[in-house]
Parts: C-alpha cells; sequence; structure tokens
C-alpha cells in the first residue's frame, strides 16, 4: 500500500514532523552553505542571494523531501514502536527490580 505524506503524518505524528523539519533544514542549510562556497545554481535561482537561492533550491527538492519524510518516519516509527513494544516486555516479564522507572 503507497503511504502519503498526510497518512504518515497521521499515523508517526510528531516523529513525522520532527524527519519532516530535520530534512527541510539540512536541504536548506546545505544548500546555503553550497552556495556561499561557490556552487552557482542556474536559472531565477542563481540570480537571487544566498538564503534566497537556497530556499528555491529547497522548494525544488521538495518531492525528494517528501519521498525521503516517508521512508525515514516508516523506519524511525517502526523502531521506536519495536523499542516500546520490547520495553513493555521487559517490564512484565521483570516487575519490581528495583528500578525508579518501574509502571
Amino acid at each position: 500500500m503507497r503511504k502519503t505524506l498526510k497518512n504518515v503524518f497521521a499515523e508517526y505524528g510528531a516523529i513525522a514532523v520532527v524527519v519532516y523539519l530535520t530534512l527541510f533544514t539540512a536541504v536548506l542549510v546545505g544548500s546555503y552553505f553550497a552556495i556561499r562556497l561557490g556552487w552557482t545554481p542556474g536559472g531565477v535561482a542563481g540570480q537571487a542571494g544566498a538564503w534566497t537561492a537556497a530556499y528555491l533550491v529547497t522548494k525544488i527538492a521538495q518531492p525528494l523531501r517528501i519521498a525521503a519524510t516517508v521512508l525515514i518516519t516508516t523506519f524511525v516509527g517502526r523502531l521506536w514502536e519495536n523499542r516500546k513494544t520490547s520495553r513493555g516486555l521487559a517490564n512484565e516479564q521483570a516487575p519490581g527490580t528495583g528500578r525508579i522507572d518501574d509502571r
């Protein structure tokens, strides 16, 4: 089944938001530094200031960022669920081990 960004946000919530914003920031800052270090984007982005050009490059890369968000969020979400499940099983198998965090 094909997952869309909206479905991923609905299923994974905060994990999806953090992944999306992290990718956005990484592409924006990476584009900015690439431009400042000498890379010149073609077209309209090449005529703009460094931050504006970096933003335009980031918007052009949006379909790739969305695909990466769906893939990474699904992977991280499954890891998170497995971690929560394994912790729940560990607490059920050995209750009262003297840990402060027993719930």
